[in-house]
């Protein structure tokens, strides 16, 4: 009997030592990592869904920015860290366009991560300062090919949604357009209301106040049909057959995490999204609302490289 004790307590001693599945997950706090500087889109994001984990899972889920190379500190970051579900990465379109934008790197999308979902996409609003005498996205084309060269669109730096949207416009319109990254897309919306740049792609919903006041003038949105939030606003592809673009965020774990933490942290994002309140203020945001199974979302992260890779390298966009 003694012996046996003796026995149970090991085993009891040794199960509470092991990693991961030894305690019901989660055993401590999580931490959400966002690769954009605070008070951004993705950063509104990530904390939002910070708040419903931290309900749904009864553990804190903090929000981390780890900010540099275009998403390549976090992704780094998040690849190299456990894989036992207490760190998560906020992914971007960084996921399916650095491998092409830049020379090295020490993570690859597809071999270090495990996707859990999907959760948010927004339009971008293709708008122009009120000054440039056009109406719609022809009239725009026909000015830029009128004077080539000389139009300039801002970006929120080199390889992000806005800069490759941007690309992505000049090829497949046939024009020839200037890109000026800034450190943020916030400079760049107000040097276009002050008319130093003369039009951009940029994700709702930043420049709908300029939008309302008339300081900057609406074209088209950058989705393939129009959307219920702007019913009148025409998409780019009307006038580009084809075109269409948008950002997204999800969530990804380190590759080798196991599937029951995966499947449980899959569960309560689809719950959050599922929840009317919070969808509805989601869509507030401009966001649309998206729930994909980890596979489906592995799938579109690899649609979205061979997209972009073609853009990368038919203009030629590198960061490095």
């Amino acid at each position: 009997m003694v012996r046996l004790g003796i026995l149970i307590f090991g085993i009891l001693a040794m199960s509470s030592s092991l990693p991961g599945g030894a305690q019901p997950y989660p055993a401590k706090p999580v931490r959400l990592i966002n690769a954009f500087a605070p008070g951004g889109a993705s950063d509104v994001v990530a904390r939002s869904f910070a708040n419903k984990l931290t309900d749904y899972l009864g553990r804190q889920v903090t929000v981390e920015n780890r900010v540099g190379a275009g998403g390549n500190v976090a992704s780094e970051y998040v690849a190299r860290s456990p894989a036992d579900g207490y760190t998560i990465l906020m992914g971007t379109l960084f996921l399916a366009t650095n491998q092409s934008l830049y020379s090295k790197l020490t993570w690859d999308a597809q071999r270090d991560f495990a996707p859990i979902s999907m959760v948010t996409a927004s339009p971008l609003i293709l708008c122009v300062h009120p000054s440039l005498p056009v109406r719609n996205t022809k009239d725009l084309i026909a000015l830029a090919k009128k004077r080539p060269g000389e139009l300039n669109f801002p970006s929120a730096g080199n390889g992000t949604s806005m800069h490759l949207s941007g690309e992505l416009f000049n090829m497949m319109a046939g024009i020839k357009t200037q890109h000026v990254p800034y450190k943020g897309s916030a400079p760049g919306v107000i040097d276009l209301v002050s008319g130093q740049v003369q039009f951009m792609l940029n994700p709702m919903p930043e420049p709908m106040a300029f939008i309302k006041d008339g300081r900057l003038r609406a074209l088209a949105t950058s989705t393939a049909k129009r959307i219920a939030a702007l019913p009148d606003l025409p998409p780019v592809a009307e006038a580009i057959p084809g075109y269409e673009t948008i950002t997204w965020q999800g969530f990804l774990v380190p590759a080798g995490t196991p599937k029951e933490i995966v499947d449980r942290l899959h569960a309560e994002l689809i719950k959050a999204l599922k929840d009317p309140e919070f969808a509805s203020r989601m869509r507030g945001m401009g966001l649309e609302v998206y729930g994909t199974t980890p596979a489906e979302f592995s799938q579109f992260i690899r649609d979205e490289n061979v997209k972009w890779t073609k853009v990368i390298k038919a203009t030629g966009a590198r960061v490095d």
